[in-house]
């Protein structure tokens, strides 16, 4: 190798033929903006299976149909489950309440994903935890942009701060990679596991923080990217 020659990636950030800078960023636009459009038609009275079919539908209408991992929705007490257990059926979202996505469309050759938690109503502790999920999803971006950590130590920063914030955090949602379809058969191992700092635009960080008494919970997640891809920062 030439010493001007770039080293050759960690195999777990490995990419696919069809990997595309404008590509990945084209499934994250569009997997926030569905996002957003699928938590606008969520109100009080609806059933969660019937929230699920909705979005499904309106992903579609969204040129979306396509989806490489289970499009969930997680009313109330389900907000606790890891995303690999199954609700609970027929629960109902109520006047005060709490609930998350998680979608992972795939726009042409490229995977998105994005989860984001949000409420209804009136209620300060499904609030704060809503808030502290994103709040800690981007603390911890931060200290990966600015002090380059391992994904295991991100995880273990995480943890840590959920603690302090008063959460617990779920490790069966650990992060994990994203790429052109189909990411796992590059790899299938978590963030929470990958002992290099992790590069831009090849991981999904995920934050699910539960109530320590196990009533309720929030999750979020988007493609770890520096500052400058978050004009809230």
């Amino acid at each position: 190798m030439q010493a001007t020659d770039h080293p050759a990636p960690h195999p777990a950030e490995r990419i696919g033929p069809a990997f595309s800078v404008d590509g990945m960023l084209l499934a994250r636009q569009q997997t926030r903006l569905a996002i957003e459009r699928i938590a606008a038609r969520i109100t009080p009275g609806m059933v969660e299976e019937d929230a699920v079919a909705m979005a499904r539908q309106l992903m579609a209408g969204m040129g979306l149909a396509q989806s490489w991992h289970p499009t969930r929705v997680r009313f109330g007490s389900n907000t606790i489950k890891p995303m690999k257990q199954a609700s609970v059926p027929g629960v109902v979202l109520q006047e005060n309440d709490l609930f998350f996505l998680d979608i992972a469309p795939r726009v042409g050759e490229w995977e998105g994903d994005g989860g984001q938690s949000f409420t209804v109503g009136s209620h300060a502790g499904y609030a704060r935890c809503a808030r502290d999920a994103e709040t800690l999803f981007h603390e911890v971006r931060a200290v990966w942009d600015r002090q380059g950590l391992s994904g295991r130590q991100l995880y273990a920063f995480a943890h840590e701060t959920a603690q302090a914030m008063g959460w617990e955090l779920n490790f069966d949602l650990p992060g994990h990679r994203v790429s052109d379809f189909p990411h796992a058969a590059i790899h299938t191992g978590s963030l929470a596991d990958f002992d290099q700092a992790p590069s831009a635009m090849r991981w999904i960080l995920e934050i699910h923080l539960r109530d320590p008494q196990h009533r309720f919970g929030a999750f979020f997640e988007d493609m770890l990217l520096e500052d400058s891809f978050y004009p809230r920062t």
